[in-house]
């Protein structure tokens, strides 16, 4: 299982987040999903991640993330 830490721009409330983790879940291979909306940051376990597949559905809700090195 590997771990994908996202900077996630434009959240501003609960419901963001949930919109957010709602989306990253759809994806295939993502098996937890975390959001901290005072940290701006989505962290996603799972299998066979890809980062831009990650940020691509994060940016069809509305925001705009980037992987964290």
């Amino acid at each position: 299982m590997s771990q994908i830490v996202l900077a996630v721009q434009g959240m501003t409330c609960q419901h963001c987040v949930a919109a957010v983790e709602k989306a990253l879940r759809q994806v295939p291979g993502v098996q937890e999903v975390v959001v901290d909306l005072g940290a701006g940051r989505a962290s996603v376990l799972g299998e066979s991640l890809v980062p831009v597949v990650l940020v691509q559905v994060i940016e069809e809700e509305g925001y705009t993330a980037q992987p964290v090195q």
